[in-house]
């Protein structure tokens, strides 16, 4: 079950909601506790804190080198029309109902090329 549009909308903002408050949660915590810098390590083996993008685009923590060093190779290329890429496969996103609807779009289109060019090979005008 929870396969509707409605629940997966909710999973989704609950999870950047939790990136969001994560910092503030954090700090709340520590400042329960109270902690020193020597238990902050255990705790931070426990607990991963992940910053908002937003917060890492105000205030850049990490130097250029280790950005680039991080960044991943993704070389898809998309047709913008077909949203096919190089392999042939749509995005994960699109649904089988999207993907049927471009599939037999695409076909039609092929389909009345294929007849354009029988009928320009017999010579006909219409």
């Amino acid at each position: 079950m929870a396969k509707s549009l409605r629940s997966k909308w909710k999973r989704k903002m609950r999870a950047e909601k939790r990136k969001k408050n994560a910092p503030k949660e954090l700090s709340r915590l520590k400042s329960i506790l109270k902690i020193d810098d020597i238990f902050m390590k255990d705790v931070q083996e426990i607990a991963t804190m992940v910053v908002p993008r937003h917060s890492e685009e105000k205030a850049p923590c990490m130097a250029k080198e280790e950005k680039e060093d991080m960044k991943m190779e993704t070389d898809i290329k998309r047709n913008k029309k077909s949203l096919l890429d190089q392999h042939g496969q749509y995005p994960i996103w699109m649904n089988q109902r999207q993907r049927k609807k471009l599939k037999a779009k695409r076909e039609k289109k092929k389909g009345k090329s294929k007849a354009k060019a029988v009928k320009a090979a017999k010579g006909l005008a219409w």
